[in-house]
């Protein structure tokens, strides 16, 4: 498990943002109510709290200082 400060990466933002897959779920209305990953990958779900609680962004870091 990573701690600390992830490592930006401009290629993964945009992708993450244009894929098709996601223009798919996004126009149909195929996206699940916030808080119900635990009932679709619980594993995922418990990975992906701990690594949020223990890393962050340095573009939310900034963000907040520029406050």
């Amino acid at each position: 498990m990573k701690f600390g400060m992830r490592k930006p990466s401009l290629k993964k933002r945009i992708s993450a943002r244009t894929s098709v897959k996601r223009q798919i779920v996004q126009r149909s209305g195929l996206k699940m109510p916030r808080g119900y990953g635990w009932m679709r990958n619980p594993k995922k779900a418990a990975f992906n709290k701990v690594y949020n609680r223990t890393t962050f962004d340095i573009f939310k870091l900034i963000k907040k200082l520029m406050k």
